[in-house]
C-alpha cells in the first residue's frame, strides 16, 4: 500500500493537472466533448478532495472554494463586457468551477462525518 506522503503527492499533482486541463480546455473548448470535460475535471476534483485535503486544511479549502464559486458567477459577466476574451475567460472559470466543486463536496462530507462522529 502506498504511503500517505505518496498519496498526498498524487493529490497535489491532480490539483495541478486539473487546473491545467481546465485552462487548456477553456482556451480550446472544442477539443473534447463537454461530457468528457465534466467527467475528467470531476474525477480530478474528487481525487484532490480525497487525497490532498486533511483535517487541518478543511476549513481553508472549503472557504476558498466557496469564495471562488461565488465569485465565478460575477466573473462570467465578463463575457458581456469583453466579448473577444470574455468567452475564453468564462469557459476557463466554468471549467475551474467544475473542477473544484466535486472536491468541495467530498471535503464537506468528510467534515460533516468528522463532526457527527
Amino acid at each position: 500500500m502506498a504511503k500517505k506522503k505518496d498519496l498526498t503527492q498524487v493529490g497535489a499533482w491532480a490539483f495541478v493537472v486539473g487546473l491545467l486541463v481546465a485552462i487548456v480546455l477553456g482556451i480550446a473548448p472544442g477539443v473534447i466533448s463537454a461530457t468528457t470535460t465534466i467527467l475528467v475535471l470531476g474525477i480530478l476534483g474528487i481525487v484532490v478532495g480525497l487525497l490532498n485535503i486533511g483535517e487541518r486544511e478543511t476549513q481553508s479549502y472549503l472557504l476558498g472554494n466557496i469564495a471562488f464559486l461565488v465569485a465565478s458567477g460575477s466573473l462570467l459577466s465578463l463575457v458581456i463586457a469583453v466579448p473577444a476574451l470574455g468567452i475564453y475567460l468564462a469557459t476557463i472559470v466554468a471549467n475551474i468551477a467544475l473542477f473544484v466543486a466535486p472536491g468541495a463536496a467530498i471535503v464537506g462530507l468528510k467534515a460533516i462525518y468528522q463532526i457527527a462522529r
